[in-house]
């Protein structure tokens, strides 16, 4: 065994060893006796039950008691039952090796490939967001190989899109394309309270090959709890946090940030918050700042380029979750199901998406070119229904007639094939085609 080895063995015993045992369980909570001190809130601790042991984590203190949630089921767990605290910080340790594989919200692998290799660096889990002041200003514009977003939606490294959308609209499938063909060096992808049948279809299926290579994926489905949930998500900022920290250019996915809030609402019920507005607890909105934050400019060169899904109740894109997000993002897509229904991918809405990037990263000719389409769109969609009912007379406006005849061409630019990649360039010069034939 080598002195590195025996050193790391070394550095991962604990010198001081704090423990309590289970006084009560109730929901989803664990009331531990026996110790009130050296402790706080996001401390880890194993569990004793016949299987072995359980990860858990504090969640709050009620008088003499430690509130304590496992990772996993209750199943076990009783009175009596002993407690160990660690006082070390949750850390991972990202590398190289990491590329290609699928882990759970611990950092453990669960692809079934064999053991994780382990960098050398420490990297904090529930680490703060950088500075303002140390972060280097979002500039350059990254290609993402999907027309109407280099276009009208043009992002630039290190910016935050929010993609929001109800169900069955298509994100996955945006998703999967973002992953495959935008220009970086890493992707991270975080699928946040997944279907578990949909887990595989979408590494094989959607993702694919090409897209796994140079991906890293953390995964905790819908059936996990809460704590694991919230968890894979600070694993995935966390490994995304590493990259960017070498100078790389790392686009991270999350999918969703609504699954995220509604595992940290739980956690805030059962701890005792107060619920609020849709029964969200005060701490989802403080933890959705602090896991969005986290992603965009870093101190060198590298950066993150963040999208983040945000399903929609009902297709209420004013819904307090999608309010929030939308506050803090640098813009927002949103995916609109009647579009969708009419067979048009990816079912981006134009009008009501906006990239807070625009214009600014945008040469005059181009700017000229996106707002002429936009008109065009705008002026066709103020007159649809009209349109369809045949109300409308051609002939009676000049510039409702331009745009009648401009629609079906801008709206096969704005269609795309999830297999086609379009290059920034490219996107630019295909509109130019439509709006300067």
């Amino acid at each position: 065994m080598s002195l590195l080895t025996v050193s790391k063995l070394i550095e991962k015993v604990p010198t001081i060893v704090l423990y309590g045992v289970v006084r009560s369980v109730q929901g989803l909570l664990i009331r531990v006796a026996g110790i009130n001190t050296q402790i706080s809130v996001g401390v880890q601790c194993r569990i004793d039950i016949p299987e072995g042991e359980m990860l858990g984590e504090i969640v709050g203190f009620e008088e003499e008691l430690v509130l304590v949630m496992p990772y996993g089921s209750l199943d076990g767990i009783r009175p009596g039952t002993r407690v160990d605290f660690d006082l070390r910080d949750s850390v991972v340790h990202p590398c190289e090796g990491w590329l290609g594989r699928v882990l759970n919200g611990l950092g453990q692998p669960i692809d079934g490939l064999g053991l994780l290799p382990q960098g050398q660096d420490n990297v904090l889990v529930r680490a703060q967001p950088l500075s303002a002041h140390q972060r280097h200003k979002v500039s350059g514009r990254i290609g993402v190989g999907i027309k109407a977003i280099n276009t009208f939606l043009t992002v630039c490294r290190g910016q935050r899109v929010g993609v929001f959308a109800g169900s069955g609209v298509g994100k996955s499938m945006l998703l999967s394309m973002l992953a495959r063909y935008t220009e970086c060096d890493v992707c991270v992808i975080g699928l946040i309270g997944e279907r578990g049948r949909e887990v595989r279809e979408f590494i094989e299926d959607t993702l694919g090959e090409a897209g796994l290579k140079k991906s890293i994926m953390v995964v905790a489905t819908s059936d996990e709890s809460p704590l694991m949930r919230r968890r894979a998500a600070y694993t995935t900022m966390a490994t995304a946090e590493h990259f960017r920290n070498q100078g790389l250019s790392v686009l991270c996915l999350m999918d969703s940030v609504t699954r995220l809030a509604m595992a940290q609402r739980e956690i805030g019920l059962s701890a005792g918050e107060p619920p609020t507005t849709k029964g969200y607890t005060p701490s989802v909105f403080v933890e959705l700042a602090r896991v969005l934050e986290r992603a965009g400019p870093g101190v060198n060169q590298g950066d993150i380029t963040a999208f983040f899904t945000v399903l929609v109740d009902g297709d209420d894109h004013n819904e307090p979750i999608a309010d929030a997000v939308r506050g803090i993002l640098d813009g927002h897509i949103v995916l609109e199901r009647a579009i969708a229904e009419r067979g048009h991918y990816p079912a981006i809405n134009i009008l009501k998406s906006l990239s807070r990037m625009v214009p600014a990263c945008h040469t005059p000719e181009e700017q000229t070119m996106v707002i002429q389409a936009r008109e065009y769109l705008s002026k066709y969609e103020d007159m649809a229904d009209m349109i369809r009912l045949g109300a409308y007379r051609p002939g009676t406006n000049a510039e409702v007639d331009e745009a009648i005849e401009m629609n079906p061409k801008l709206m096969a630019f704005l269609g795309q094939h999830h297999k086609e990649s379009f290059s920034l360039e490219e996107s630019f010069n295909l509109l130019k085609e439509i709006i300067t034939p």
